[in-house]
């Protein structure tokens, strides 16, 4: 029987390897315009977020909006939201796509206290969901289809 990696190849899928943290999450590197950062893979979190923090270092021109963040451990943070910017992960890329910034704060403040490094963003059910994305837990991989 063939790997589940050689199917999704065969089927145009991109191979992208995830790093499982001491705190049980799965770490994956990307670029947003092209600046490298390291971001939470979250099937939970309904949209990708970059730390508000990051707008500069990513090249992110951003708006105020009334919508309220929540996530775990915080409800009710301001955001803002960062349109038409590039995301490639792992050679996959996405052009055009809207991006939630909000204080990480307690994010990193949770990771750095289990030993983990900080983060610059989560990678949210948005992208996973444009990727088509299928996740290999005991392989550490997410495939991502491409277009």
């Amino acid at each position: 029987m063939s790997s589940l990696k050689k199917f999704l190849l065969s089927k145009d899928y991109i191979s992208i390897p995830l790093t499982l943290t001491k705190t049980n999450h799965f770490e994956i590197d990307a670029k947003i315009n092209g600046i490298k950062g390291t971001f939470i893979l979250d099937t939970g979190a309904s949209n990708t977020c970059v730390g508000i923090d990051k707008h500069e270092y990513f090249k992110l021109t951003s708006e105020h909006t009334e919508i309220k963040a929540a996530g775990a451990g915080a409800t009710e943070m301001e955001t803002k939201i960062a349109k038409n910017n590039s995301i490639n992960i792992g050679g996959w890329k996405s052009k055009k796509r809207k991006l939630v910034l909000f204080d990480l704060v307690h994010v990193n403040q949770a990771l750095i206290s289990h030993q983990s490094n900080p983060v610059d963003g989560i990678v949210g059910a948005d992208i996973l969901k444009k990727g088509k994305a299928i996740i290999d837990y005991k392989k550490k991989r997410v495939f991502l289809k491409k277009r």
